[in-house]
């Protein structure tokens, strides 16, 4: 249950392009979140930056975020993926070991045959991991181990590294309180259901690489129900030129595949920023459609769409443009933020309307905390009856925009936060 407080907003300089007021989110931030919430928040197009979670206006983006996914199950790895992988395993096992395990421990005609008939990603993945090789010494050891997202000092000096040396932020700037707000503690739920009949963890969490004993890397996750989120990675600088990018790409695509969550997302898609572009040569990748939430191939129509033009909606591409034409193309995020408009006039791709949302969600029954132990649904509320739904300054028309923006799903298991706790 996400407890909110939600604003659409200019978010200032465009992390990517470094345009001014250039973007614009709805957000909220959250106590507490199950993993089914945020499933369906990041299949509307939501995504989350430690407990803040916003819904960028794609539409009026100068670098429109795109939510992809990839299905684990179909990933059709390119021959420099598979190098990277290749790569990294023979450094860690070494020529030695590799030479005595050929000898002592021949392959059967059926691993030749398989390996001759293409590429394994779950063997090749795990392959030079301590606990899964013959009983000959390696050149290393190296362990990946998934654990929860709690805040250390050893993780604080990889983040720390890493920051300063691959993304060039001032020693000063970098802190233990800003790591752990940024990728520790997230308010997502650890717990542990059963799937097909097998155990499947829930929550977030950190996928820590470890070669002879020392942090070398970690992959920030949630694991969701049928996701494995890619929130941001690690790694030390010592170890850059071993394409650590296409490593971790690897191998969470490969627990989404061995740990039933069937795809792995890798955040947004941003294709006219060429640093942001490299998502796309996983593939086979599907862009979720900002205004219907239906999942396109990243390829043919909408690939050669996104080359010609800022923002793309192929459901938007085939309605007759004549019958249907927004105002919201032709605003900035700016000028959104500085109406007193509700957002359901201004438009924002994905939202439902206010007939959908009154058709859809109970609104009368949605629940709102206002102090400390005090909670009630918002029919409860002496000013709830007098407001509209269009009003964006009234009760009414805040849950409404909120509902509207997050789905009915989501709106019937949220608590929105009006408290001053």
């Amino acid at each position: 249950m996400p407890a909110a407080a939600t604003l659409l907003r200019p978010i200032g300089d465009c992390g990517y392009c470094k345009k001014d007021d250039s973007s614009g989110s709805y957000y909220m931030i959250t106590k507490i979140l199950s993993a089914q919430v945020y499933q369906d928040l990041i299949d509307r197009g939501w995504r989350r930056s430690g407990n803040l979670l916003y819904k960028p206006d794609v539409c009026r983006s100068c670098c429109p975020h795109y939510t992809i996914r990839l299905p684990a199950d179909s990933l059709v790895a390119r021959n420099d993926q598979r190098k990277a992988l290749n790569s990294w395993n023979k450094f860690v096992l070494g020529e030695e070991y590799i030479k005595e395990t050929a000898k002592r421990f021949p392959k059967t005609k059926e691993e030749k045959a398989r390996q001759r008939n293409g590429f394994d990603l779950l063997q090749t993945v795990h392959e030079a991991e301590n606990d899964k090789l013959k009983p000959v010494e390696p050149a290393h050891r190296f362990e990946v181990t998934l654990e929860p997202d709690d805040c250390t000092e050893e993780k604080f000096q990889l983040y720390k590294n890493y920051q300063i040396h691959v993304h060039h932020d001032e020693p000063g700037e970098v802190t233990k309180k800003g790591f752990e707000r940024f990728l520790c503690k997230s308010p997502i739920i650890r717990e542990t259901v059963k799937k097909n009949s097998k155990e499947q963890r829930l929550g977030s969490y950190h996928q820590c690489y470890r070669l002879d004993g020392r942090l070398i890397a970690i992959g920030v996750l949630d694991l969701l129900p049928h996701a494995v989120s890619g929130v941001y990675f690690i790694y030390h600088q010592d170890f850059e030129k071993w394409s650590f990018g296409k490593l971790s790409a690897m191998r969470e695509a490969a627990l989404a595949l061995e740990g039933g969550y069937e795809f792995y997302y890798m955040g947004f898609y941003i294709h006219n920023c060429i640093k942001m572009r490299y998502k796309g040569d996983y593939k086979p990748q599907y862009v979720l459609d900002p205004e219907t939430n239906e999942w396109n191939p990243l390829e043919g129509e909408l690939r050669e769409l996104m080359d010609k033009q800022k923002y793309v909606s192929l459901s938007r591409e085939h309605i007759d443009k004549e019958e249907d034409k927004r105002s919201y193309l032709l605003e900035t995020s700016v000028e959104v933020f500085k109406s007193k408009e509700t957002l359901f006039k201004l438009g924002m791709p994905g939202m439902m309307s206010p007939e959908e949302v009154e058709a859809q969600v109970d609104l009368s029954r949605m629940r709102i905390h206002l102090s400390k132990g005090i909670t009630v649904d918002t029919e409860d509320l002496v000013a709830w009856e007098s407001g509209d739904i269009t009003d964006p300054r009234s009760i009414k028309g805040i849950v409404g925009e909120f509902a509207a923006l997050v789905g009915p799903r989501v709106a019937a298991a949220a608590t929105m936060d009006f408290s001053q706790d």
